[in-house]
């Protein structure tokens, strides 16, 4: 199947961020609902992760923006 009529051309940093995106989240809400001694540990770096992957957002956004070559020349 071919996810870039999907997702774009820069497909490796879309998996990136939604990577990191559902990681940070999963460490918040174990951070919150599990029981644990340790727990902002996990509220604290799910949120981190999900700044992270801001950076990945960025990436891929840049990646897929489309510039006229006339535009690039002038």
């Amino acid at each position: 199947m071919d996810f870039t009529r999907y997702v774009g051309r820069c497909f490796g940093f879309f998996v990136l961020a939604v990577i990191l995106d559902v990681g940070g989240l999963v460490l918040f809400l174990l951070g919150i609902f599990a029981p644990l001694s340790f727990w902002d540990f996990f509220v604290l770096s799910g949120p981190l992760i999900i700044f992270l992957s801001l950076i990945f957002w960025i990436f891929w956004y840049l990646g897929n923006l489309n510039v006229p070559y006339q535009q690039l020349l002038a």
